[in-house]
Protein backbone atom coordinates (compact mmCIF):
# COMPACT_ATOMS: atom_id res chain seq x y z
CA UNK A 1 0.00 0.00 0.00
CA UNK A 2 1.07 3.46 -0.80
CA UNK A 3 0.94 6.45 1.28
CA UNK A 4 -1.33 9.17 0.68
CA UNK A 5 0.50 12.25 -1.89
CA UNK A 6 -0.20 15.01 1.28
CA UNK A 7 2.17 13.05 3.72
CA UNK A 8 5.00 11.30 1.22
CA UNK A 9 6.90 14.70 2.26
CA UNK A 10 6.81 13.50 6.40
CA UNK A 11 10.20 11.99 8.22
CA UNK A 12 9.45 10.62 11.45
CA UNK A 13 9.45 13.24 14.15
CA UNK A 14 13.41 13.82 15.62
CA UNK A 15 12.46 12.90 19.28
CA UNK A 16 10.75 9.52 17.75
CA UNK A 17 14.50 8.55 16.16
CA UNK A 18 16.54 9.93 19.15
CA UNK A 19 14.50 8.20 21.88
CA UNK A 20 15.22 4.98 19.94
CA UNK A 21 18.90 5.71 19.63
CA UNK A 22 19.03 6.95 23.42
CA UNK A 23 17.56 2.79 24.43
CA UNK A 24 20.19 1.26 22.72
CA UNK A 25 22.70 3.67 24.14
CA UNK A 26 21.73 3.02 27.57
CA UNK A 27 21.31 -1.21 26.51
CA UNK A 28 25.09 -0.77 25.86
CA UNK A 29 25.95 0.41 29.48
CA UNK A 30 26.21 4.12 28.84
CA UNK A 31 24.82 7.00 31.22
CA UNK A 32 22.70 8.73 29.16
CA UNK A 33 21.58 12.68 30.37
CA UNK A 34 18.79 14.15 28.75
CA UNK A 35 18.91 17.67 27.95
CA UNK A 36 16.96 17.55 24.59
CA UNK A 37 13.47 17.42 25.28
CA UNK A 38 10.98 20.43 27.04
CA UNK A 39 8.98 17.71 29.32
CA UNK A 40 9.13 19.30 32.76
CA UNK A 41 10.56 16.81 35.55
CA UNK A 42 8.44 18.23 38.54
CA UNK A 43 4.77 17.27 39.22
CA UNK A 44 1.50 19.93 39.58
CA UNK A 45 0.53 21.16 42.68
CA UNK A 46 -0.91 18.36 44.88
CA UNK A 47 -4.13 19.48 44.64
CA UNK A 48 -4.10 19.23 40.90
CA UNK A 49 -3.10 15.35 41.51
CA UNK A 50 -5.80 15.21 44.33
CA UNK A 51 -8.73 16.65 42.21
CA UNK A 52 -7.60 13.71 39.39
CA UNK A 53 -8.18 10.82 41.87
CA UNK A 54 -11.58 12.25 43.28
CA UNK A 55 -12.60 12.90 40.15
CA UNK A 56 -11.91 9.33 38.82
CA UNK A 57 -13.02 7.58 41.96
CA UNK A 58 -16.99 9.36 40.83
CA UNK A 59 -18.19 6.56 38.83
CA UNK A 60 -20.19 9.20 36.35
CA UNK A 61 -17.26 10.76 35.57
CA UNK A 62 -15.78 8.24 32.61
CA UNK A 63 -18.52 8.65 29.82
CA UNK A 64 -17.99 11.35 26.95
CA UNK A 65 -17.93 15.09 27.86
CA UNK A 66 -18.66 17.63 25.54
CA UNK A 67 -16.66 18.35 22.41
CA UNK A 68 -15.73 21.70 23.12
CA UNK A 69 -14.69 20.78 27.24
CA UNK A 70 -17.18 21.35 30.06
CA UNK A 71 -18.64 24.54 30.96
CA UNK A 72 -16.10 24.80 34.19
CA UNK A 73 -13.30 23.98 32.07
CA UNK A 74 -14.04 26.66 29.92
CA UNK A 75 -14.83 29.04 32.62
CA UNK A 76 -11.66 28.36 34.56
CA UNK A 77 -9.88 29.52 31.42
CA UNK A 78 -12.04 32.60 30.93
CA UNK A 79 -11.45 33.75 34.44
CA UNK A 80 -7.33 32.84 33.99
CA UNK A 81 -7.49 35.17 31.31
CA UNK A 82 -9.66 37.68 32.99
CA UNK A 83 -7.61 37.67 36.00
CA UNK A 84 -3.67 37.06 34.50
CA UNK A 85 -3.89 39.02 31.34
CA UNK A 86 -7.24 41.45 31.89
CA UNK A 87 -8.43 39.94 28.57
CA UNK A 88 -12.55 39.17 28.32
CA UNK A 89 -13.20 36.09 26.87
CA UNK A 90 -16.94 35.15 25.96
CA UNK A 91 -17.00 31.18 27.32
CA UNK A 92 -19.56 29.93 24.73
CA UNK A 93 -18.03 31.08 21.65
CA UNK A 94 -14.07 32.10 22.31
CA UNK A 95 -12.37 29.39 23.85
CA UNK A 96 -12.06 25.69 22.83
CA UNK A 97 -10.14 22.63 25.01
CA UNK A 98 -7.53 20.65 22.92
CA UNK A 99 -6.11 17.70 23.60
CA UNK A 100 -2.61 18.98 23.82
CA UNK A 101 -1.94 22.26 22.33
CA UNK A 102 -0.30 20.45 19.40
CA UNK A 103 -3.10 19.09 17.89
CA UNK A 104 -5.25 22.26 17.50
CA UNK A 105 -2.04 24.27 15.75
CA UNK A 106 -2.00 21.04 13.50
CA UNK A 107 -5.62 21.85 13.07
CA UNK A 108 -5.75 25.28 12.32
CA UNK A 109 -3.64 24.40 8.93
CA UNK A 110 -6.55 21.73 8.15
CA UNK A 111 -9.39 24.11 8.47
CA UNK A 112 -8.19 27.39 7.03
CA UNK A 113 -5.33 26.54 4.53
CA UNK A 114 -6.47 25.86 1.01
CA UNK A 115 -4.21 24.05 -1.96
CA UNK A 116 -1.80 26.99 -3.32
CA UNK A 117 -2.26 29.58 -0.06
CA UNK A 118 0.50 30.13 2.23
CA UNK A 119 1.47 30.38 5.72
CA UNK A 120 4.20 32.29 7.35
CA UNK A 121 6.32 30.35 9.23
CA UNK A 122 9.15 31.78 11.41
CA UNK A 123 12.46 29.56 11.15
CA UNK A 124 13.40 27.96 13.52
CA UNK A 125 11.00 27.04 15.27
CA UNK A 126 8.17 24.25 16.31
CA UNK A 127 7.79 21.71 12.85
CA UNK A 128 3.92 21.23 13.50
CA UNK A 129 3.45 25.13 11.51
CA UNK A 130 4.78 23.98 8.65
CA UNK A 131 4.14 20.61 8.38
CA UNK A 132 0.88 21.57 9.21
CA UNK A 133 0.61 23.31 6.33
CA UNK A 134 1.95 21.41 3.72
CA UNK A 135 -0.14 18.45 4.80
CA UNK A 136 -3.00 21.07 4.19
CA UNK A 137 -1.34 21.41 0.65
CA UNK A 138 -0.33 25.14 1.21
CA UNK A 139 3.30 26.61 0.54
CA UNK A 140 5.07 28.31 3.64
CA UNK A 141 7.29 31.16 3.62
CA UNK A 142 9.87 31.26 5.61
CA UNK A 143 10.46 34.42 7.98
CA UNK A 144 14.12 34.00 9.45
CA UNK A 145 14.73 34.64 13.27
CA UNK A 146 18.42 35.96 14.03
CA UNK A 147 19.99 37.11 16.62
CA UNK A 148 20.49 40.71 15.28
CA UNK A 149 16.85 41.25 15.12
CA UNK A 150 16.29 39.33 18.56
CA UNK A 151 14.89 36.52 17.44
CA UNK A 152 11.84 38.10 16.16
CA UNK A 153 10.20 37.80 12.51
CA UNK A 154 11.31 41.25 10.52
CA UNK A 155 7.35 41.83 9.03
CA UNK A 156 8.46 44.80 6.84
CA UNK A 157 11.11 42.43 5.31
CA UNK A 158 7.77 40.29 3.74
CA UNK A 159 7.21 40.87 0.12
CA UNK A 160 4.16 42.56 -0.87
CA UNK A 161 3.12 39.32 -3.10
CA UNK A 162 3.89 37.40 -0.23
CA UNK A 163 1.80 39.06 2.53
CA UNK A 164 -1.35 39.48 0.08
CA UNK A 165 -0.88 35.42 -0.18
CA UNK A 166 -0.91 34.51 3.06
CA UNK A 167 -3.92 33.49 5.37
CA UNK A 168 -1.97 32.27 8.74
CA UNK A 169 1.02 34.09 10.59
CA UNK A 170 2.45 32.16 13.30
CA UNK A 171 4.16 33.46 16.48
CA UNK A 172 5.78 31.67 19.64
CA UNK A 173 7.00 33.98 22.50
CA UNK A 174 8.39 32.84 24.82
CA UNK A 175 10.22 31.25 21.86
CA UNK A 176 10.92 27.51 21.29
CA UNK A 177 14.09 26.98 20.73
CA UNK A 178 15.39 30.17 21.55
CA UNK A 179 14.12 31.55 24.89
CA UNK A 180 13.41 35.16 23.37
CA UNK A 181 10.88 37.64 24.12
CA UNK A 182 8.26 39.77 22.17
CA UNK A 183 6.95 43.17 23.29
CA UNK A 184 3.79 44.24 23.49
CA UNK A 185 4.63 47.39 20.78
CA UNK A 186 6.08 43.97 18.21
CA UNK A 187 2.10 42.41 18.67
CA UNK A 188 0.69 45.50 17.86
CA UNK A 189 2.68 45.53 14.75
CA UNK A 190 1.92 42.02 13.96
CA UNK A 191 -1.93 42.83 14.25
CA UNK A 192 -1.61 46.08 12.43
CA UNK A 193 -0.07 43.55 9.63
CA UNK A 194 -3.08 41.31 10.41
CA UNK A 195 -5.50 43.64 9.46
CA UNK A 196 -3.54 45.59 6.24
CA UNK A 197 -2.79 41.69 4.63
CA UNK A 198 -6.14 39.68 6.19
CA UNK A 199 -3.83 37.86 8.00
CA UNK A 200 -4.88 35.55 10.88
CA UNK A 201 -1.64 35.50 13.58
CA UNK A 202 -1.62 32.12 15.34
CA UNK A 203 0.50 32.28 18.99
CA UNK A 204 1.55 29.51 20.54
CA UNK A 205 2.14 30.51 23.83
CA UNK A 206 2.97 27.19 25.64
CA UNK A 207 5.65 29.38 27.94
CA UNK A 208 3.94 32.58 28.86
CA UNK A 209 4.00 30.98 32.86
CA UNK A 210 7.97 30.31 32.32
CA UNK A 211 9.66 33.37 33.26
CA UNK A 212 13.09 34.34 34.78
CA UNK A 213 14.37 37.63 36.72
CA UNK A 214 10.78 38.62 38.01
CA UNK A 215 9.76 38.42 33.75
CA UNK A 216 6.33 38.00 32.99
CA UNK A 217 4.96 37.66 29.86
CA UNK A 218 1.95 39.71 27.85
CA UNK A 219 -1.04 37.72 25.85
CA UNK A 220 -1.56 38.86 22.32
CA UNK A 221 -4.90 38.69 23.54
CA UNK A 222 -4.86 41.76 25.27
CA UNK A 223 -3.58 43.59 22.67
CA UNK A 224 -6.92 46.09 21.16
CA UNK A 225 -8.22 44.67 18.05
CA UNK A 226 -6.49 41.33 18.70
CA UNK A 227 -9.55 39.13 18.81
CA UNK A 228 -10.47 40.05 15.26
CA UNK A 229 -7.03 38.72 14.05
CA UNK A 230 -5.85 36.31 16.14
CA UNK A 231 -5.88 33.22 18.00
CA UNK A 232 -3.79 32.22 21.41
CA UNK A 233 -2.82 28.93 21.89
CA UNK A 234 -2.32 28.05 25.27
CA UNK A 235 -1.40 24.66 27.16
CA UNK A 236 -0.96 23.40 30.89
CA UNK A 237 1.66 21.16 29.76
CA UNK A 238 4.40 23.73 30.24
CA UNK A 239 2.58 26.19 32.36
CA UNK A 240 1.50 23.89 35.16
CA UNK A 241 3.65 20.73 35.08
CA UNK A 242 1.11 19.19 33.13
CA UNK A 243 2.80 17.70 29.67
CA UNK A 244 1.58 14.06 29.65
CA UNK A 245 -1.78 14.93 30.83
CA UNK A 246 -2.63 16.76 27.05
CA UNK A 247 -4.93 19.34 27.96
CA UNK A 248 -4.53 22.97 26.75
CA UNK A 249 -6.84 25.50 25.04
CA UNK A 250 -7.10 28.16 22.36
CA UNK A 251 -8.80 31.49 22.38
CA UNK A 252 -9.65 34.28 20.36
CA UNK A 253 -11.66 34.67 17.27
CA UNK A 254 -14.77 33.26 17.63
CA UNK A 255 -15.25 32.28 13.90
CA UNK A 256 -11.65 30.63 14.05
CA UNK A 257 -12.88 28.61 17.19
CA UNK A 258 -16.05 27.52 15.50
CA UNK A 259 -13.96 25.70 12.85
CA UNK A 260 -11.86 23.88 15.11
CA UNK A 261 -14.52 22.87 17.06
CA UNK A 262 -16.51 21.80 13.64
CA UNK A 263 -12.78 19.52 12.36
CA UNK A 264 -12.36 18.23 16.41
CA UNK A 265 -16.06 16.95 16.22
CA UNK A 266 -15.31 14.48 13.05
CA UNK A 267 -11.67 13.77 14.49
CA UNK A 268 -11.69 12.86 18.53
CA UNK A 269 -14.66 12.16 20.91
CA UNK A 270 -12.94 14.93 23.95
CA UNK A 271 -11.47 14.77 26.77
CA UNK A 272 -11.33 12.53 29.74
CA UNK A 273 -13.64 14.21 32.47
CA UNK A 274 -11.36 13.73 35.45
CA UNK A 275 -8.39 15.70 33.51
CA UNK A 276 -10.69 18.79 32.66
CA UNK A 277 -11.52 18.81 36.49
CA UNK A 278 -8.11 19.17 37.53
CA UNK A 279 -7.06 21.05 34.74
CA UNK A 280 -10.12 23.63 35.72
CA UNK A 281 -8.62 23.52 39.90
CA UNK A 282 -4.66 23.93 38.01
CA UNK A 283 -6.27 27.68 36.43
CA UNK A 284 -7.71 28.80 39.74
CA UNK A 285 -5.91 27.57 42.35
CA UNK A 286 -3.07 29.85 44.27
CA UNK A 287 -0.46 30.40 41.79
CA UNK A 288 1.92 31.52 43.64
CA UNK A 289 3.65 27.80 43.19
CA UNK A 290 4.68 29.28 39.59
CA UNK A 291 7.14 31.50 40.57
CA UNK A 292 8.90 29.31 43.49
CA UNK A 293 8.84 26.43 40.24
CA UNK A 294 10.30 29.23 38.21
CA UNK A 295 12.83 29.81 40.47
CA UNK A 296 13.95 26.33 40.25
CA UNK A 297 14.34 26.92 36.85
CA UNK A 298 16.05 30.14 36.91
CA UNK A 299 18.60 28.17 39.18
CA UNK A 300 19.21 25.27 36.25
CA UNK A 301 19.55 28.18 33.55
CA UNK A 302 22.25 29.66 35.63
CA UNK A 303 24.07 26.38 35.99
CA UNK A 304 23.84 26.05 32.39
CA UNK A 305 25.07 29.40 31.25
CA UNK A 306 28.34 29.20 34.10
CA UNK A 307 29.17 25.86 32.69
CA UNK A 308 29.16 27.30 28.93
CA UNK A 309 30.97 29.95 30.02
CA UNK A 310 33.91 28.13 31.37
CA UNK A 311 34.59 26.51 28.30
CA UNK A 312 34.52 30.05 26.30
CA UNK A 313 31.25 29.22 24.71
CA UNK A 314 29.20 32.80 24.57
CA UNK A 315 25.34 32.44 25.07
CA UNK A 316 22.46 34.82 25.65
CA UNK A 317 20.62 34.11 29.28
CA UNK A 318 17.27 33.73 28.46
CA UNK A 319 14.62 35.74 30.22
CA UNK A 320 11.52 32.58 29.73
CA UNK A 321 10.96 29.43 28.56
CA UNK A 322 12.49 25.93 29.27
CA UNK A 323 16.01 26.42 26.70
CA UNK A 324 18.94 27.76 26.60
CA UNK A 325 19.96 28.56 22.54
CA UNK A 326 23.76 27.69 22.28
CA UNK A 327 25.77 28.90 19.34
CA UNK A 328 27.70 26.36 18.13
CA UNK A 329 31.89 26.63 19.03
CA UNK A 330 33.66 26.96 16.30
CA UNK A 331 34.45 23.15 15.73
CA UNK A 332 33.95 23.12 11.80
CA UNK A 333 30.54 20.37 12.44
CA UNK A 334 27.17 21.02 11.85
CA UNK A 335 24.89 21.04 14.49
CA UNK A 336 23.74 17.58 14.06
CA UNK A 337 27.32 15.95 14.03
CA UNK A 338 28.00 18.24 16.73
CA UNK A 339 24.75 16.77 19.05
CA UNK A 340 25.27 12.95 17.92
CA UNK A 341 29.39 13.07 18.38
CA UNK A 342 28.50 14.75 22.08
CA UNK A 343 26.22 11.93 22.59
CA UNK A 344 27.87 8.72 21.36
CA UNK A 345 31.34 10.54 23.00
CA UNK A 346 29.75 11.36 26.77
CA UNK A 347 26.26 10.15 26.96
CA UNK A 348 24.79 13.81 26.77
CA UNK A 349 21.57 14.29 24.59
CA UNK A 350 21.05 17.54 23.67
CA UNK A 351 18.87 19.02 20.23
CA UNK A 352 20.87 20.21 17.24
CA UNK A 353 19.13 23.58 15.99
CA UNK A 354 18.85 22.30 12.34
CA UNK A 355 16.28 20.24 13.70
CA UNK A 356 14.06 23.81 13.88
CA UNK A 357 14.98 24.99 10.54
CA UNK A 358 17.53 26.30 8.36
CA UNK A 359 18.11 29.74 10.27
CA UNK A 360 18.81 26.99 13.63
CA UNK A 361 21.71 26.10 11.87
CA UNK A 362 24.87 26.88 14.24
CA UNK A 363 23.43 26.26 17.39
CA UNK A 364 21.77 23.47 19.37
CA UNK A 365 19.05 23.87 22.01
CA UNK A 366 19.90 22.62 25.86
CA UNK A 367 16.64 21.56 27.73
CA UNK A 368 16.51 22.88 31.62
CA UNK A 369 13.86 20.45 32.81
CA UNK A 370 16.29 17.83 34.68
CA UNK A 371 17.51 17.95 38.65
CA UNK A 372 20.14 20.09 39.00
CA UNK A 373 22.93 17.69 39.46
CA UNK A 374 22.18 16.24 36.36
CA UNK A 375 22.56 19.05 34.22
CA UNK A 376 25.46 20.06 36.47
CA UNK A 377 27.25 17.20 34.99
CA UNK A 378 25.78 16.80 31.66
CA UNK A 379 27.07 20.39 31.33
CA UNK A 380 30.41 19.64 32.95
CA UNK A 381 30.68 16.72 30.61
CA UNK A 382 29.57 18.94 27.78
CA UNK A 383 32.48 21.65 28.11
CA UNK A 384 35.29 19.21 28.72
CA UNK A 385 34.27 17.52 25.52
CA UNK A 386 34.22 20.60 23.56
CA UNK A 387 37.62 21.73 24.82
CA UNK A 388 39.04 18.42 24.01
CA UNK A 389 37.86 19.03 20.51
CA UNK A 390 39.62 22.59 20.08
Amino acid sequence: MEKAKRISHLRPYFFSDLGKRLVTLKNNGMDVIRLDMGSPDLPPPERVIDTLKQAAENPHKHGYTLGSGTQEFRNAVSQYYSKRFGVELDQESEVIDLIGSKEGLFILSQVLLNQGDLALVPDPSYSVYAQGAKIAGADVYSMPLVAENAFLPDLAAIPEDVAQRAKILWMNYPNNPTGAIASKEFFQDAIRFAKKYDVLLAHDAPYMEVGFDGYRAPSLLSEEGAKDVALEFNSLSKSYNMAGWRIAMVAGNPDVIAYIETYKSQQDSAIFAPILAAAEIALKTDQKWITDRNQTYQERRDMVLEGLHSADVRVESPQAALYVWVPLPPLEMTSMEFCKRLLEDTGVSTTPGSVFGDHGEGYLRISLVNDKERIKEGIARMSDWIQKQA
